[in-house]
């Protein structure tokens, strides 16, 4: 009898183990490790698995299922990635499955509890055989499937390869975030022809047309509109000057006006790439210094200050890469951003540019995946947000993380807890690709990592086009509100300042990192604050929909007229949030236009576009804005920041809160002045001569980076210390507790001093779990994989107990 084949497979769920499954001798010479096989697990579910190994050798514990069908052709994962995959679930204790998952669009991820949905944008069915026309047929009486219904309506087990199909077409899509179904709607601007750049051509103009009235009024209305140095919509246009559109088009038919669209629609790219822009002096010095450094290190770390022009040094970096025929990485921390970055690279590179993150439908991942794979022309740079480490590159030369100090590169929830920035260090390795880490103010760890020659370290000081560096002044709000020169959340010289700003027509930013209208809903008769029923909370006040919201949960109900404890109608609100400071601006300076740039207003995939698009064509005078406006945005005609309080980034339990703080003002503040006036920064504080906002004043990082070192060395943090955080989740707070207490008299068996707590964090409860946590320092010379291995067996004795094994054990390695 010929001897059976197996494979092992890793299953997208939280299980540490590979499972194996038997198959026959032709499944056997089809399937290559990274293909995707169907196979049931457990009560009848069925999960898409990958492939890691086909061998001979029967498992031993249990009785080897068959698998329920091969999904592809070729490989969709690469050898490379199961290598990085294995890395980042011993690096952060997690499962190779929970990688996995992160890892893959969930269209790859089908299984039998997915739902599918009719797109309704979708309507020819010329398109579909058989077998899909009966699916699409029933999703027009049902409004939803499973996969277990599909294989009811068509009689077979084999339904995969058929969603997967309608998946392609685009007939269905699965059950995930709303996205936008269409494009963006390309806005049309109109501007004067070049020819009519002097005063004469344009006498000469209006001469000519006196006689075609309506053209004649079109011209003059658009000087007009001219006027206030914003682009010019041809709908504005054409209302203002009460023409029709054939008129416009007349004009620029005669080559007087032209039409340009300022939304570039971003999955493709048409048009003719330029040269690259020349380097200053100060680029071409750090271009050639990064070039020497990576002869000899792999890692450089470039220090630039906010607009020294970084983006163009990355793009004679990833010119060269191109030229050798390899693929490159683009890291940024923040969707928000890519809407820019994306604008200036495709400039230079046209369409070999993909970008990948999670306002992306699944569709358009998938694609983005397949054309990575296959290594296509259109996919040599690839831009993202975290998640893109996880692509299948297999000719990967160069990887830009761009502003790498940002803690939106680590993702705390769900598993893997990894870090982007760190994760993708390694990636280079494994591909012998150079990484550049790139920002204006680096974390700790990466500087001191500079300091101690670890990695290469290139400095980049001046501003491009010699532009200074903005004027910085610290307002203090004490004393103000002593001399009542306060008018809500506005101090008098931060509002002439903004005055001066607009009277100068120029662009003003506004930060303040808090969104909705005010964090607490206070009773002045009896102190009544309305709390989050799920979390330790209080909810905060959004009054555009006259509501209260949980930030943490998303509870929300309706704003009371009275105390919901002692009835009287007192209702007061503390603190204030981005939509209250919007709403004081409308009073306060009612004939300019205020926008808004946080969570709340850029939900749906093109929410960024539209606000960034809009304050870039000056539509927008005053951006209100929370972190989101701190990560490397760049518009030319911002002259004033203003940073409304300063103190309540650093009031914060966090060993980094100080560090943090320094790099979001330092962050906000560079986005004032840009072209070729120098800005100005006004922040607001209650406590002026703190030690942070001096250095923020003078944006002197060394010293900041020196004494948080020093801080850190005495206090046993990191970059001198590791730390692995171990937090405890459960319904039930008594449980929660005495789990705890046995870890930490576990931990402290083994490790001593250098387990922290039991704590519970500011927000100890949140969804109805109650929270606690443990804090394990790794010293220097400590290994940590023999630190993990004792962790990883105090958990398993831990989840042995049966009283504990209900709580969620959550394990984060470097826990900043």
């Amino acid at each position: 009898m010929a001897t059976p084949f197996f494979i092992d497979v890793v299953l997208p769920i939280p299980i540490q183990k590979a499972f194996t499954y038997s198959i026959t001798q032709e499944e056997a010479t089809f399937l290559k490790k990274g293909m995707r096989v169907a196979v049931s697990f457990g009560n009848n579910s069925i999960y898409t698995a990958i492939v890691l190994d086909i061998h001979q050798n029967a498992p031993i514990l249990y009785e080897a299922k068959e698998i329920h069908q091969i999904l592809d052709e070729t490989p969709i994962v690469s050898e490379f990635q199961l290598q990085h995959w294995e890395w980042i679930a011993d690096y952060y204790m997690c499962s190779l499955g929970e990688v996995f998952r992160a890892a893959l669009p969930s269209a790859l991820l089908l299984e039998s509890e997915t739902v599918l949905f009719k797109n309704q944008a979708f309507e020819d069915e010329s398109l579909l055989d058989n077998e899909e026309f009966l699916i699409f047929e029933a999703l027009q009486h049902q409004s939803q499937l499973t996969i277990h219904q599909v294989s009811d309506i068509l009689g077979k087990k084999k339904v995969m390869p058929v969603i997967n199909q309608l998946i392609h077409k685009s007939v269905i899509y699965l059950k995930e975030e709303i996205y936008e179904q269409y494009k963006p709607k390309l806005e049309k601007y109109v501007r004067l022809h070049s020819h009519y750049s002097n005063d004469s051509s344009l006498e000469k103009l209006l001469s000519e047309l006196a006689n075609a009235k309506k053209q004649h009024a079109a011209v003059l209305t658009f000087f007009q509109l001219n006027t206030s140095k914003k682009a010019i919509k041809s709908k504005d246009l054409e209302k203002k000057a009460g023409i029709s559109s054939a008129v416009l088009k007349a004009l620029v038919d005669k080559n007087i006006f032209e039409f340009y669209h300022l939304q570039i629609d971003r999955i493709s790219f048409q048009g003719s790439s330029n040269s690259l822009k020349d380097l200053n002096e100060f680029q071409e010095k750090a271009l050639s210094e990064i070039k020497e450094s990576f002869r000899e290190k792999d890692i450089v770390l470039l220090h630039g200050i906010t607009s020294s022009g970084k983006t163009e040094v990355y793009s004679k970096l990833i010119d060269e890469q191109l030229q050798q025929g390899k693929q490159v990485l683009f890291l940024l921390p923040e969707i928000a951003l890519t809407t820019q970055i994306i604008t200036r690279l495709q400039q230079y590179f046209g369409n070999q540019i993909s970008v990948f993150h999670s306002k992306y439908s699944m569709n358009e991942r998938v694609e983005v995946w397949h054309n990575v794979m296959e290594n296509k022309p259109k996919a040599q740079i690839i831009l993202g947000a975290r998640s893109a480490i996880f692509l299948p590159f297999s000719n990967l030369g160069l990887i830009v993380v761009d502003e790498e100090h940002e803690t939106s590169y680590k993702q705390f929830d769900p598993a893997p807890r990894y870090n982007a920035r760190d994760a993708a260090i390694v990636l280079a390795k494994m591909h012998q690709a150079k990484i550049v880490l790139g920002s204006a103010t680096p974390s700790l760890e990466s500087y001191f990592n500079a300091t101690q020659h670890k990695y290469g370290f290139v400095k980049l000081n001046k501003r491009f086009g010699e532009v200074k560096m903005p004027k910085i002044e610290l307002i203090d709000l004490k004393e103000k509100q002593r001399k009542k020169q306060l008018k809500g959340h506005f101090s008098d010289a931060l509002l002439q300042n903004i005055q001066e700003a607009l009277d100068q027509k120029e662009q003003v930013i506004l930060f303040q990192n808090r969104r909705g209208f005010s964090p607490i809903v206070e009773c002045t008769s009896c102190g009544f604050s309305p709390q989050c029923p799920n979390c330790d909370v209080s909810l905060t006040y959004h009054k555009f929909k006259h509501e209260l919201r949980c930030h943490y949960c998303s509870y929300q109900r309706a704003m009371p007229n009275s105390c919901g404890a002692c009835g009287s109608n007192t209702l007061d609100t503390k603190g204030f949030g981005t939509e209250q400071i919007e709403l004081e601006l409308k009073a306060l300076f009612p004939d300019f236009v205020i926008g808004r740039m946080d969570l709340d207003t850029t939900r749906g995939k093109f929410g960024y576009q539209k606000i960034i698009g809009a304050f870039e064509a000056r539509e927008i005078d005053i951006l209100v804005g929370t972190q989101m406006l701190s990560k490397g945005l760049d518009f030319d005609n911002v002259s004033l920041v203003g940073i409304l309080s300063a103190d309540n980034m650093l009031n914060f339990p966090d060993f980094r809160a100080y560090e943090r703080a320094y790099q979001m003002m330092v962050q906000v503040s560079g986005r004032s002045g840009r072209a070729q006036k120098q800005g100005n920064v006004a922040i607001q504080t209650y406590n002026p001569e703190h030690l942070i906002l001096q250095q923020v004043a003078t944006t002197n990082y060394e010293e900041m980076f020196h004494e948080q070192l020093q801080e850190r060395s005495k206090f046993k943090y990191p970059p001198y210390f590791r730390l692995i955080k171990i937090t405890l989740k459960h319904k039930d707070y008594t449980k929660v507790d005495l789990g705890i207490n046995w870890l930490f008299q576990a931990l402290q068996g083994v490790f001593g001093e250098h387990v922290l707590g039991p704590s519970a964090p500011s927000v100890s409860r949140i969804r109805n779990q109650h929270i606690k946590n443990l804090v394990i320092k790794i010293p220097p010379k400590q290994s940590l994989s023999a630190t993990k291995k004792q962790v990883q067996k105090i958990r398993d004795t831990f989840e042995a107990v049966k009283d504990f094994r209900a709580i969620r054990f959550v394990i984060d390695v470097d826990s900043y």
